[in-house]
């Protein structure tokens, strides 16, 4: 089977939408309807977030999942009040972060267990997701070599989440509607020190 594989050598590669994979990520979620936001650090990734929730609901009330990152986020800076677990009836925003993220597909990549509940993931009405810019791949194929160098044989997750836009189904009429399955928003928020620079060369394409 190994040298019946190794003979079929690799496929083509996909065209990249741009050399930049944190760029080509930033692209293919606005192409997806995805809010994203771009910012330098770990105090402007919650001020980003407490913006959004102001916009959307007028409120400071978030669930996030175990994730030690997570844990370690200034939120009183932005007067911010997470609860840690998992999502409950009447939460309407989960903030995860993401383990990876593909520049190819516009999806970021969430492994479930105790640090980030699936629930979270796909039941609020908003789910907001940060990404760290050394955390983005250019490709689909990069990505299970990444994330087996990240986690351990006693770390490897009972599901692992691609997700790359909103809830979104055309099943009525062919008409587009958002929230149907999941959540009816998602927003990225891309951490780097240049991550305003990827956000203007994303909007440029």
């Amino acid at each position: 089977m190994d040298a019946a594989l190794a003979a079929l050598g690799e496929g083509p590669a996909p065209r990249a939408l741009h050399r930049d994979p944190r760029v080509a990520l930033l692209a293919q979620l606005l192409r997806n309807q995805a809010g994203v936001d771009a910012v330098a650090d770990r105090g402007a990734a919650v001020r980003a977030i407490g913006e959004f929730l102001g916009a959307r609901h007028g409120s400071r009330k978030l669930v996030a999942g175990q994730d030690p990152r997570l844990a370690a986020l200034p939120w009183r800076d932005a007067g911010l009040l997470p609860r840690f677990g998992e999502l409950e009836p009447g939460d309407l925003a989960a903030v995860s972060y993401a383990r990876l993220a593909i520049g190819e597909t516009g999806s970021v990549v969430l492994t479930s267990g105790r640090d980030n509940p699936a629930r979270n993931n796909l039941l609020p009405e908003d789910h907001i997701v940060l990404v760290n810019g050394e955390d983005v791949v250019a490709g689909l194929d990069d990505l299970w070599p990444a994330l087996q160098a990240r986690l351990g044989p006693e770390q490897r997750p009972r599901g692992v989440h691609l997700i790359s836009g909103p809830s979104s189904t055309a099943d009525i009429a062919l008409e587009m509607v958002f929230g149907a399955h999941g959540p009816r928003a998602l927003q990225v928020v891309l951490v780097a020190r240049d991550a305003a620079d990827c956000l203007a060369a994303a909007r440029a394409l």
